[in-house]
């Protein structure tokens, strides 16, 4: 009799095969559509709001803008892409979309101010091939990047895009329309009705509970007439983005200077985000392989947008807090997402349409998802041993550091300009605060105490 195992039709039984990570899943092409137009729809008003930023900041005349915002909708779309699926050594394999970034945006008009857009769109091309350069000395330190200093920095980074979204809804004080009553009704409006929707529907409408509210908000602004119809019916049909929109690009190191110094810091905000976003599918990584994956992302995708005339091209993460609310853990999702955006890019209606959304509306959409971002920090710091006093010092320090440029504006304002640009991010400052101070305590005081007397007690810990 043989030895070898059968089955009942004499051949040896398969192994099982191993079940497919959700975030690795594919779902039927109309619902992975409608998940990414939800993604769309939610971080849509920052490609417009940035290009619109751009043009009245730098004079453009409409047909330059048309053309800039088609840009940005088409290399939002593909560096989600990029990120989601993850060609070679090329994004993480994660629902991330990508969008031109805010700080990178003011820097990269400051630049042009100073030296003019052709060096402005050379300092971003600059300062991609400068990720690539600084990426191999940065991925050895991710070590030191333990959930301590990753939840600090994720706790930061939320609390900062929730303001973000609240000044959408109020205004900037001191300006005119600030606290605007209507706007305020319409974006806590906003916030309730997707509360309701995520109250009392259940299965795949809950999951578009976002998407929904968002929806409702804007017919309930358009009811109020506070939605401008006027420029959602002027133009043709088809963008073309043009290369090089402000001629050859001309390349000064000293005006590039800011923009690298934002990209290290840039580079520790996808450190948290990759985490984060891999906490919040479920998804185990290896954070020295991944989050160089994620870096390299943003910085081809920033190459390519360089000669385009855009800013720097950064993972957002907006998409983290809806994954987190919806439930949906597909990066074919925000792949999908990422297709929706190239084709807004083409096609100028679609563009023109998603830019009558108030922004009172955006913003209460936005603050409840960064607000779940917050939380998944909040999480993290709660599987760091906060129960520690040293671990517990380390956070209060951080969170100190880090929190007072977004609480208090225009604080370091009497500081050399290159050095502002990394303390007014209060994410730099908060991810180095806190990396440093755990070295410090984790790593070279516990090497120091070694050659001394005695065990730590209790209270050193």
């Amino acid at each position: 009799m043989s030895t070898q195992r059968q089955t009942t039709t004499g051949t040896e039984a398969a192994p099982a095969p191993e079940p497919v990570h959700p975030v690795d899943q594919s779902r039927p092409l109309g619902r992975i559509l409608l998940f990414g137009v939800q993604h769309v729809l939610v971080m849509a008003a920052t490609p417009i709001s940035a290009i619109f930023l751009m043009s009245a900041t730098l004079g453009l005349d409409s047909d330059l803008t048309v053309e800039l915002l088609s840009a940005a909708f088409l290399l939002s779309g593909v560096g989600s892409l990029i990120q989601s699926l993850g060609p070679w050594k090329f994004g993480p394999r994660l629902p991330f979309v990508m969008l031109p970034g805010g700080a990178p945006l003011i820097l990269f008009l400051a630049i042009a101010d100073q030296h003019g857009l052709p060096t402005a769109t050379g300092a971003v091309i600059l300062t991609a091939a400068f990720y690539f350069v600084v990426l191999p000395v940065f991925s050895r330190l991710l070590a030191f990047f333990p959930p301590l200093v990753i939840g600090t920095m994720i706790v930061i980074v939320g609390i900062n895009l929730v303001k973000v979204g609240a000044v959408l809804v109020t205004g900037r004080p001191g300006q005119p329309g600030f606290a605007d009553t209507t706007a305020l009704a319409l974006g806590l409006a906003t916030i309730g009705f997707t509360v309701a929707f995520y109250l009392l529907f259940t299965g795949v409408l809950r999951q578009l509970a976002v998407m929904l509210g968002l929806l409702a908000g804007t017919a309930l602004a358009a009811v109020l007439g506070a939605v401008d119809f006027g420029g959602a019916t002027e133009g043709g049909l088809l963008n073309l983005p043009q290369p090089l929109p402000f001629g050859a690009p001309e390349f000064s190191l000293l005006a590039a200077v800011p923009l690298m110094l934002y990209s290290l810091a840039s580079m520790a905000e996808a450190t948290g985000q990759t985490v984060i976003n891999a906490q919040a599918v479920g998804k185990e990584i290896d954070q020295r392989a991944d989050v160089p994956k994620t870096i390299r992302g943003d910085a081809v995708t920033s190459l390519f947008g360089g000669f385009f005339g855009l800013p720097l091209m950064v993972t957002s993460g907006e998409n983290i807090g809806i994954v987190r609310v919806t439930g949906v853990r597909s990066r074919y999702v925000t792949a999908a997402a990422g297709v929706v955006l190239i084709l807004i890019g083409f096609l100028a209606p679609v563009a023109r349409a998603i830019s009558v959304i108030p922004s009172a509306v955006i913003g209460g959409t936005a603050m409840v998802v960064f607000a779940v971002i917050t939380v998944l920090g909040v999480q993290m710091l709660g599987r760091s041993e906060l129960d520690k006093h040293t671990n517990t010092f380390v956070c209060a320090v951080a969170l100190a550091l880090g929190l007072l440029p977004i609480l208090v504006p225009g604080v370091y304002a009497g500081f050399p300009p290159n050095l502002r640009i990394l303390l007014e991010s209060g994410v730099a400052v908060g991810a180095f605060t806190a990396a440093v101070l755990n070295i410090l305590f984790h790593h070279v005081r516990p090497a120091l105490a070694t050659r001394t007397a005695g065990p730590r007690t209790e209270s050193d810990r």
